[in-house]
């Protein structure tokens, strides 16, 4: 009874924000088309609960054949009453059996849906384009990874054993109920609205408060992630305000507590009803059943059989006065799952797409013109918190560029801020796409070239090199998984950090802590470029590596920079002075397109855009 009224309860809970989801079509055939690898074991645990549900009726009848044995007497009452009370043991047996076996099934068919739903959000979301990231919370995105997979999962599990299990036991059970006396069973099922009325205002207060519950939970998780990283931590002690974060962080867990506490005055208040109005209909059986027995109407034996499958009829049909609700919730999970999986990737691999030749060393982009996508081509509303995505068309970052790196040729990109640079970069490694043009890498339209082949070929360092929660060894093993020990460590001296790592008392094994917070700016670059030197690429990519180091810091990372770009193509968005003056080829873009090109001394000569870009960051440093 209180499983059924708990869901019921949910089930209200969750009415106003079904209601407001649109569900996408095609929405139920995708469902079942997901649940095809696991339509064997769906059958089997579907007739378990058939079989479950029908034990639950016949028990009830048996109860009430001992009674009648009881009260008949006679000579052969006894040994009736045996029998029967075994058929009950057998029965509770049997449905013991029933139970775990649909524990095993429902198990296995919702962990295995949370597995294959789980895996497939996460592989598509990867391929997701970068600015899919940069407009999505984060919080929203796991979100789906973990609530709406578990209450998709619920549709296979709770809500249809639900439905089939409450429809099975409530036809067997008002069946028997009004074949036996449709006097007590019309009379015990007057009070019915009694309760399910109230119990739906009192659901919506719930909701409300809920509601409330969950966005201040969401607030406190908020905080909690900003405020426990290592740079939100270091500003609040910067700032010295503790105490004010303190108070703010109570205020709200006071609010919290406040309503924990109506939540659970709500909640017992449903249930009590709940008993309260099954123990008044108990009680009406009773009465109107024992006045039946006295006057010879029924069987004492019959009074017991109602007044115990009464217990079995109310669950059925609180639960399935909110089945739509219940199907709905488990529908919109999946639907929302389903969104996310409708989005398009941005950035895959076309059928029939080749190798990028091994060790090839030549970029080209040729008349390259790129915009970034819009919101709506790369985001959702729902990931983003916006009642609508921005279908503006942004801006051209990229206007006609065009340019060659030969084969072990160092070419560096300077220009102002948001002149394109990084964004030339990033369709190097086809991070984005253009959007008019063509980047060739080794002569292959990076459109066209195999996704693993173009990664083998080009590595990447940028200006703050993210280092996973992870061992130096796992974090040096991203570029190549099967790299062995001695590998790694010729990688790192390589990288001019050798030395330090090997004086760490864990060594390889050592934890770099969040976003390799445990090492230095310099320490952390000179790891990532270990991890680089470890992939071997032919072409290297540096997006202004350090550019937020020290001059300490830097020499070291230049010398470890020294040894990544040796015999191998460098296109550099150039920062310092020392990179700039050492390029074979310089290209000065503005406004998305080279306006100069050539190397320092004669840009300088020329006294054009680079000249005084060179007067103004450069000159301090000297020629």
């Amino acid at each position: 009874m209180s499983m059924s009224s708990w869901n019921m309860l949910r089930s209200i809970q969750n009415s106003d924000r079904v209601a407001q989801h649109q569900l996408t079509r095609g929405t139920t055939r995708r469902i079942l088309r997901f649940a095809r690898p696991y339509r064997r074991d769906i059958t089997i645990f579907l007739i378990t609960v058939v079989f479950d549900a029908g034990i639950g009726v016949a028990t009830p009848l048996l109860a009430g054949h001992v009674v009648n044995a009881i009260t008949g007497g006679g000579d052969g009452a006894a040994a009736l009453i045996v029998k029967i009370a075994l058929a009950i043991a057998g029965l509770a047996v049997v449905d013991a059996f029933l139970s775990l076996a649909q524990r095993w099934y429902s198990a296995r068919i919702g962990e295995g849906i949370i597995l294959d739903l789980r895996t497939r959000v996460y592989d598509h979301v990867q391929r997701m384009p970068l600015q899919f990231f940069t407009r999505t919370q984060t919080g929203a995105l796991v979100s789906r990874l973990n609530n709406d997979v578990m209450g998709a999962q619920r549709a296979f599990t709770s809500t249809l054993s639900g439905v089939v299990s409450n429809v099975i036991q409530l036809v067997l059970t008002a069946a028997v109920m009004f074949s036996l006396s449709w006097q007590i069973t019309a009379l015990s099922l007057a009070l019915l609205p009694v309760f399910i009325l109230p119990a739906r205002r009192v659901g919506r207060k719930l909701a409300e408060i809920t509601r409330e519950s969950y966005n201040l939970d969401a607030k406190m998780n908020a905080t909690m992630t900003e405020r426990f990283n290592v740079s939100g931590a270091l500003l609040v002690k910067l700032f010295g305000r503790p105490d004010d974060e303190a108070a703010r962080f109570g205020a709200r867990a006071e609010r919290v507590r406040e309503i924990g506490v109506q939540q659970a005055m709500y909640s017992r208040t449903f249930f009590v009803a709940m008993l309260l109005v099954a123990s008044l209909a108990q009680a009406l059986t009773y009465g109107l059943g024992g006045w039946l027995a006295v006057t010879g109407g029924v069987t004492a034996g019959t009074v017991v059989t109602l007044a115990l499958l009464l217990t079995r009829l109310y669950g059925p049909l609180t639960a399935l006065s909110n089945v739509r609700v219940d199907v709905m919730s488990a529908l919109v999970s999946f639907d929302r799952v389903f969104e996310v999986l409708d989005l398009a990737p941005g950035i895959e691999e076309k059928p029939g797409a080749v190798d990028v030749p091994p060790g090839s060393g030549r970029v080209e982009f040729r008349d390259v013109h790129f915009r970034y996508p819009s919101a709506s081509e790369v985001s959702l509303a729902t990931l983003e918190d916006v009642a609508t995505l921005d279908r503006t068309e942004s801006a051209p970052v990229l206007k006609g560029v065009d340019f060659t790196v030969e084969p072990g040729q160092m070419v560096a990109l300077v220009g102002p801020s948001g002149a394109g640079k990084s964004t030339t970069s990033m369709l190097v490694s086809r991070v984005y796409d253009v959007t008019e043009g063509a980047v060739l890498v080794g002569g292959v339209d990076v459109r066209d070239a195999t996704l693993g082949s173009l990664r083998d070929t080009i590595g990447v360092v940028t200006q703050d090199s993210h280092l996973f929660h992870e061992t130096i060894g796992e974090n040096l093993r991203y570029a190549q998984p099967d790299a062995t020990e001695e590998e790694m460590w010729e990688a790192l001296r390589g990288a001019q950090v050798a030395e330090l790592v090997a004086a760490l008392p864990e060594g390889l094994d050592t934890v770099v802590g969040e976003r390799g917070y445990r090492f230095s700016g310099g320490e952390k670059q000179r790891i990532a470029i270990a991890r680089l030197l470890l992939k071997h690429p032919s072409i290297v990519i540096l997006d202004e590596a350090t550019a937020h180091l020290d001059s300490e810091s830097e020499a070291a990372v230049q010398r470890a920079l020294t040894a990544a770009l040796a015999g191998r193509t460098a296109l550099v968005i150039a920062h310092r002075l020392s990179t700039v003056r050492e390029a074979d080829l310089i290209l000065v873009l503005d406004d998305g397109r080279v306006v100069e090109r050539g190397r320092h001394e004669e840009l300088v000569a020329a006294g054009g855009l680079y000249a005084e870009l060179y007067r103004t960051q450069f000159a301090t440093v000297g020629p």
